[in-house]
């Protein structure tokens, strides 16, 4: 039976099901940790899950979901374990590609990609352009990204622009730095999720999120299911957005 509730404000009582859908997936380590395996089986069950919430978001209607996979603050994790995410994401990539096509899933990568080696940053390009027409779900996976080096890139292409002479310097808008993110085609989330009980959003998506609804749970990424996932949508259900309104 499903656990999902109807929004309180929602007179004609239908499900409002967010349509983009963002996620901090934390915990991994001290998901490891807590079973007495090595961190590199966390994070390995953490990539394995992602595929697993990518058909939960299908089949409740998500239209677009975004995870934060690596930031650029953890590069500066212990040498192995950056070396094995980094392979790791590449290995998902080669593994998934198929349940990728099976699924309706478009695929995009969203980050600096200068530390990562060609072999990686090629295989990112194969399947993104693979996926490219696929229309279920749109699936962002941020890596070696930072939300504050996203917006000092922006405004770097918006500079250059202005020096080409290309735009006006008045013509400078929160539309236009929008659209001179990584992504411009993502709607900016309606749902931030963060697994694992920490209470802060870490430099992920700080431009897009300033109308978004948050959601912490204390449940570590490789436990985090559909269950799950209906309690955040649950939650959600139960705000009234106004933007600023009364």
């Amino acid at each position: 039976m499903s656990i999902l509730v109807r929004k309180k404000q929602n007179k004609s009582n239908i499900l409002e099901i967010p349509r983009h859908v963002a996620i901090i997936m934390d915990g991994n380590a001290r998901w490891a940790k807590s079973r007495k395996l090595p961190i590199r089986v966390g994070h390995k069950f953490g990539s394995d899950n992602l595929i697993k919430v990518a058909k939960n978001c299908i089949e409740l209607g998500v239209k677009y979901l975004s995870v934060y996979a690596f930031s650029t603050e953890n590069w500066n994790r212990p040498k192995d374990e950056v070396d094995y995410i980094v392979n790791l994401l590449k290995e998902y990539l080669n593994q998934e590609q198929q349940q990728l096509m099976d699924n309706g899933v478009k695929l995009i990568v969203s980050g600096n990609m200068n530390k990562l080696n060609q072999e990686t940053i090629d295989k990112i390009n194969q399947v993104q352009k693979i996926t490219h027409n696929n229309s279920k779900i749109i699936l962002n996976i941020a890596f070696s990204y930072g939300a504050r080096q996203e917006i000092v890139d922006a405004i770097k292409k918006i500079g250059l622009a202005i020096e080409q002479n290309k735009i006006k310097f008045n013509e400078i808008n929160e539309d236009l730095i929008s659209k001179n993110l990584y992504f411009s085609e993502l709607p900016d989330p309606d749902l931030l999720i963060r697994t694992a009980g920490e209470l802060r959003v870490s430099n992920f998506l700080l431009w897009q999120i300033a109308y978004t609804e948050f959601y912490f749970t204390k449940t570590f990424w490789p436990d985090f299911d559909k269950k799950e996932l209906q309690k955040a949508i649950n939650s959600f259900n139960q705000r009234e957005r106004r933007y600023g309104k009364r």
